[in-house]
Parts: C-alpha cells; structure tokens; sequence
C-alpha cells in the first residue's frame, strides 16, 4: 500500500493549502509520478537476485520474490492510475468541516510530533559532524551484529509432531527388542503433553535393522499444553535414559526439510572412505568427540559394524554320504528358526496363520543346534546336524553398511542444544575435525539441512550486496546520478542494524527467513530516502534553494508519507511476529526483523539521511568543480602559441 499512501498524501496536501481536488489531483500525481516509479522499481530489483538464484535457496524463495514482484508492479500501475482518479471524484477540501473529538486530538498530536522533528532535525542540521559519525557509528553496528549473531537454515518448528527411532544392542533379539520398545512406548505415554503415539521395530522406514524402532508422536494442541516440542524432547530424553539396554532419539517434525537420508536426530554429519576398515575404526572417534560437544545433542550413528554372527560350517563329505544337498539343510534350519507358514485357516470373523518353529526357549540358545536333526532323503533316518556341521559365534559382521556416492559411508546425526544454533553446532564440529586430524582419505561433509546451511551460509552476504549493487544501479539511472542512489542507500544500515539485534534481544538465529526480513527492509526503508531525495532535488532546480534548504523542506513536507508508509509496514509485521499456531515459528523472524529494523531506521534515518545529502551534495560540487578546471586546462593546452 505504499505508493498509494504516498500518491494520496500529496494530493490530500495541495487540497490543504486551498487547490480543487481535480487540479490537487493533476499536480500532486504529476509531482510524485517519479518518486513511486523510483520507489517500485528499486524495491523490485530488490528481488533480481533471489529471482535469478539457483540451487535449493533459489528454489525455495523464487515463488516469493515473483509474488512479490508481481505485486509490486500492480501496485505502483493502481496509484499511478486509479488512486489519482479516484481522489479527484471523492476527496474534498475539509477546511469547513466541523471534525469530531478523536480527529481533533489526532491531529493535535501529529502537529506536535512535526514540531518536535523539526527543532531536532534542526539541532542535527547544525550539527552535521556528530550526526554523521552516528551513520558511521550504526554502519559499524551492523557489520559487528552480523558476525556476531547465531546463524541457522530454518527455525525450528513446533508442529506437534514428534518422530523418534529408539536403539539397542546389535545382537539383540527380536523378544527383548519388542520388550524394550515397549517400555520406552510405556514412558512416552505417560507424558502428560503426549495425545497419542504409534511404534514399530525392525527393518522399515529410516530403520535398517532388527535392532532399531521407530516412533511417531503426536502431542496435544498447544492451546492444551505449556511445554514446546523441544521442551517435550528434553524431558522424554530424561525419562527414558534409565531403561537399560535401550536408548530414543527423538526430533520435531519440521516443515521444511532439505535432502539427506532419514536419520535418528535432525542434522546429519557423514563420513566416506573406500577403506572400510579405516572407516569404521575412525567413525567411533569421531562419534566421541562429537558426544562431547556441548553445542549437540542426541547424537547418534548409523553404524551397525558389531553384529553377532553365527557361522555354520557344512563338511561337504560328509554330509553327502548322508545324501544330504546344502538346500536340505538349509529349509531344515529355516522349519526351527525361520518362522515358516505352513498352513492358514478361517473362522467366520479371522484368519489363523499355522507357523512351525521350535519352542521359543530353544530360539535363543546356539546349544539348540545339537539339538536339530536332520531327515536324509535317501535312508528317511533322522541324522543330527552336528554330525555333518560345526558352527561358532566368535566372529562379528556388519548388520549394515550405508554407501553414499558409492562409497562405504557412515552417517552422525545430531540434535542442537537447547537455545543453541546450527551455525555455532557446525563451527564446534569443524574445530572437532582438526583436533582429530582426519586421515586424508576419509572425507566429512555435512549433509540434508546442515549442507543447505552451509551452501546458504556463503550466499547471504553475496545475496544481500547483489541486491545492493542492482538498486544502486537502478536508482543511478533514474536520477542520472552516481552520488544521490548512496544517499538513498544510506538509510539501510540502520534497518539492519535494527533488524539484528532485535532478532538477538528474541532469541533467533539469523535465518533464511530472517534474510527474506533484511531483503524486505532493503526494499521498503530505502524509500525514506527516496523520498526526501526526490523532493529535495526538485526544491533545488525549481526554487533555487540551497542543498541545506532544499533537504530540510524535504524532511519536513515528507514526514507525513514517511510516518504512514512506515506504520503500515510496521503493523503488517506485528501479526507475523506475535503469531501463534502451530508452525508460526518459521514466520516469526520474518516480522521481527521487519518491526525491529523499521523502528531503528525510522529513528535515524529522518535526521542522518539529510545529513549525508548536504555532505555528498558538496563533494559532487567540488568533484564538478575539479573536472571543470582539467577540461579548461586541456582545452587551454589544446591550443598552439600565438593562436
């Protein structure tokens, strides 16, 4: 609504100083045409960058910045067009109106504030050096919050949601795996927090292996709870560390999820070597050490190097002299241990499946194999199984082996720490990497949204100066000007100061959401200057006033439009910050940063931004003024003696 808060107000300010609305219409849309052209396409080439980014980045915001560039465009058509007529067929000069209370004292109000900026502009005026070393001063403010803040990919979502895989010993049994599953699933409904909760084990899902489990936890309303989800994390993960043999990760489902395969806990962290012996003797060091971050935690691995093995040993010989094949045997060990249907029958309400098996308390037990027999095809006599075979469990196999990039692979996950940021999480664990002085040829990358944060994490600086350059670019070209388009952009610094230490005093990481915040500031603040500009040249061509006068008229005709362009703005954020629901908190940053960096930019802009005008306005003069003096004097050497 901004370019029609603007084209309005300075048609409603010609009716006031006493013009017909048509004629108020004429002029004030004749007067501001160039400002709301100069307003939309720089806050358009806001967004070029993130139009023309590629990667997951570019693919997760293109959608926004055409949306919002469709809308721009629209936008600055309507007051240029239909706000005009519009404020000619019904606006009308209020001179004579008798008004009630409310708009009385409203305006009693707005005029004191115009009284009080004016007499502080003017002390700002008179003091330009002291004003500008606050610009300077909020510019070094910026680069010093931006490197300080905690950096992140997404915030963390509360959806009500929670997705565990629970863990135990590699040579458990299926038995013992769904006791200790259901022991943990016992703890986990007894939170009072908890609405419902579903639970499988075995192979399936993110779950390679008989030795793994998987949960899927809905929690109640938020209305209907006072912990968060990682709240809910922190205290199932306390409950459950006393169930021996058996160990529950658990994250919050999130929204928004960048590739990496399905992983015990939210980010992932793989190790590749061809070497798999090097690869598994190194993998459990670097576990270690990453259990021993304070910046993670839950950090677990997909490694499953130290399954019991059984090895049964056929003497070929012998076991031929019996007329037994390797195929026999094997459907024989499959009838005990293979839980083999071998009939079904119906009731008029269910099905029966029949599986022969032995008893189930020989099932855990090697000894139960001296104990198999085995009926010889050609004789029909019973021969036990030790009479041909020898077997041993002294040897260990993998129960898995993951590959990534057709590599053998080993993949770490890891929760943040309460209040902590994936930024912080990715720097500890990069100082952990050179404390241990990998091998060179295990490679450690990051994987799934950890490796989109650190793609992201080079990107935003070069992102946000992209947009910088195009504006400036675009601003130099519509007033024909080096020098004005860094008075424009002046006004930026401020904001992101602003947005930053807000986005800090809440408790956010800075974001890709918090970034689209600082791109929108970009766009939006950038108009003050505009503003002020636009009218301040025009003051200077046509009445002949001096930079100091022009900028100073400027400021105050325009206070109006730049209160009410801001307050729009700045109430347009507020839902998205104090917003509730489940999922408000990846919107959040957005409004904070929006409502922190107006206000700050608000507050310094309207008196630093005349300030620089007046200061580059003199170095443009003697900038003039020192090519005007070499080209007389080449013009002056261009000539021979006596010419």
């Amino acid at each position: 609504v901004d370019d029609a808060i603007v084209m309005l107000e300075n048609i409603v300010r010609h009716i006031e100083d006493g013009m017909e609305p048509f004629e108020a219409s004429l002029v004030g849309a004749r007067e501001i045409g160039f400002t709301i052209l100069s307003i939309s396409l720089s806050l358009v080439a806001a967004f070029i960058p993130l139009l023309l980014m590629g990667g997951i980045i570019g693919r997760l915001f293109r959608e926004f910045a055409v949306t919002v560039t469709m809308t721009i465009a629209v936008s600055a058509f309507v007051a240029l067009t239909l706000t005009p007529m519009m404020c000619s067929r019904f606006l009308k000069s209020e001179r004579d109106i008798r008004h009630g209370r409310l708009y009385v004292i409203s305006e009693r109000v707005f005029d004191a504030l115009l009284r009080g900026y004016t007499r502080l502009l003017d002390v700002c005026l008179r003091r330009r050096f002291l004003t500008l070393m606050v610009f300077f001063a909020t510019l070094a403010a910026t680069a010093a919050l931006f490197v300080e803040i905690p950096k992140g990919f997404f915030p963390q979502q509360d959806t009500g949601l929670i997705q565990g895989t629970s863990e135990a010993a590699q040579d458990v049994s299926f038995a013992e795996m769904m006791r200790l599953q259901q022991t943990l699933g016992h703890i986990v409904g007894k939170d009072p927090d908890v609405q419902t909760y579903a639970m499988a084990i075995g192979a399936g899902g993110s779950s390679a292996s008989l030795n793994t489990g998987r949960f899927f936890i809905t929690l109640k309303p938020k209305s209907e709870r006072q912990a968060s989800a990682s709240e809910i994390i922190a205290r199932l993960r306390k409950a459950t560390e006393n169930v021996e043999g058996a160990k529950l990760f658990l994250q919050a489902a999130q929204d928004v999820t960048v590739g990496g395969r399905a992983g015990r806990t939210q980010f992932q962290y793989t190790l590749q070597d061809p070497d798999i012996a090097e690869l598994n003797a190194w993998a459990p060091k670097v576990l270690d050490k990453l259990k021993a971050l304070p910046e993670l935690r839950d950090v677990a691995t997909d490694q499953q190097s130290a399954g019991t093995t059984l090895i049964l040993t056929i003497d070929r010989d012998q076991a031929a002299r019996y007329g037994f094949t390797p195929g026999v045997i094997d459907n024989t060990l499959y009838d005990a241990f293979g839980q083999r249907q071998v009939a079904q029958y119906f009731t008029q309400q269910n099905s029966y499946h029949v599986v022969m098996e032995v008893l189930p308390e020989l099932q855990g037990s090697v000894d139960s194999l001296s104990k198999i027999y085995v009926k010889s095809p050609t004789s029909g006599e019973q021969v036990p199984l030790a009479a041909f075979a020898s077997w041993t469990t002294e040897k260990t196999q993998p129960l898995s082996i993951s590959h990534q990039g057709q590599f053998p692979a080993v993949t770490i996950t890891f929760n943040l720490a309460q209040g902590g940021s994936l930024g912080t999480a990715t720097e500890a664990i990069h100082a952990a990497e050179r404390d241990l002085q990998l091998p060179p040829t295990l490679r450690a990358t990051f994987q799934g949204n950890a490796q989109a944060f650190q793609q992201s994490l080079s990107t935003v600086p070069l992102l946000i100066a992209a947009a910088l350059v195009v504006i400036y670019l675009i601003l130099g070209v519509l007033y024909e000007s080096f020098i004005h388009p860094i008075t424009i952009l002046s006004t930026l610094p401020s904001a992101g100061a602003g947005a930053i230490a807000t986005l800090m005093l809440a408790g956010y990481d800075f974001s890709l959401v918090a970034m689209i915040g600082v791109i929108l500031l970009i766009g939006i603040v950038k108009k003050n200057g505009i503003m002020l500009v636009d009218f301040a040249i025009t003051a200077e061509r046509e009445e002949n006033l001096s930079p100091e006068e022009a900028i100073r008229k400027a400021s105050i005709l325009r206070f109006r439009p730049i209160m009410m362009t801001t307050a729009a703005a700045l109430l347009g954020g507020v839902p998205l910050m104090i917003g509730a629901g489940t999922g408000a908190e990846i919107r959040q940053p957005l409004g904070y940063a929006m409502v922190g960096g107006l206000v700050v930019s608000q507050a310094l802009t309207l008196f630093t931004t005349p300030v620089i005008y007046i200061y580059l306005d003199r170095f443009a003069s003697r900038l003039g003024k020192l090519f005007e003096r070499k080209d007389r004097s080449v013009a002056a050497d261009s000539f021979a003696p006596g010419e």
